[in-house]
């Protein structure tokens, strides 16, 4: 029987539990099968995760997968975790809080753009994972000499990945992106006709952006004013200068 979650996470630790003896090695690792499953989610979506094609990609049996988690919800722990432990750490090295910060945000986009599926998980138990407490423990550093207690440390680090988060969602691939760019040409005159003289304001505030733009969105634009507006807000919090 697979072992419970908690020592699956810690499964390389020293302290970690060692199975019996007796019966025939398994053929795969844990942490293949872990793998195996994040080689799906990335080229296919978290869809793809399904036990059965997991087990086929590797050669096995559905059961056999069994012997290494105990559940597909315990197997998304499990990749969260491993995607975690093996992302590029931001250097922080001595650089200002600002600049530390921005590193910060910009290496969980990219983790994030690489491996969208993370969007999606939300088990809390993620927390229990080495590569999870690594990656918290690194980046609560980016707040280092901002003066924040405990608490407030940790949720400036909230702020800043909730934000990240939902700056990689509106990221995220629209397969109808170029139609809307296409449609605004060719629809732009008729909608006049329509919209006439109401709703002014919106009306001059979109075509000043969509100039600015060329597009009726740019979410990379989005991301670096709304990144601006979280470093502002935490100059604020610390009462530090914010081009510290």
């Amino acid at each position: 029987m697979p072992q419970p979650l908690v020592d699956l996470l810690w499964r390389d630790h020293p302290q970690a539990p060692r199975g019996g003896s007796r019966g025939p090695r398994a053929r795969v690792s844990t942490t293949e099968v872990v793998q195996a499953a994040i080689r799906l989610a990335d080229a296919d979506g978290l869809a793809a995760v399904r036990i059965r094609d997991l087990a086929a990609s590797l050669g096995l049996s559905t059961m056999a997968i069994y012997t290494h988690v105990n559940s597909r919800d315990d197997l998304l722990v499990l990749m969260v975790d491993a995607v975690h432990a093996s992302m590029t750490r931001p250097e922080f090295g001595r650089a200002g809080w600002r600049t530390r910060v921005r590193r910060l945000a910009e290496a969980n986009l990219t983790l994030l753009r690489a491996h969208p599926w993370l969007l999606e998980v939300s088990d809390d138990r993620v927390v229990f994972g080495p590569g999870t407490i690594a990656k918290y423990d690194h980046e609560l550093h980016a707040f280092d000499g901002m003066g924040l207690d405990d608490v407030t440390r940790d949720a400036a680090l909230t702020f800043v990945l909730d934000f990240v988060r939902a700056s990689a969602r509106a990221l995220l691939p629209n397969p109808h992106a170029a139609d809307t760019a296409a449609l605004w040409g060719q629809w732009r005159e008729r909608l006049a006709e329509y919209v006439g003289d109401a709703y002014p304001l919106a009306q001059r505030v979109g075509a000043a952006a969509g100039a600015a733009m060329n597009a009726a969105y740019d979410p990379m634009r989005a991301y670096e004013f709304g990144l601006d507006r979280v470093l502002a807000a935490l100059a604020d919090l610390s009462g530090t200068p914010a081009s510290s």
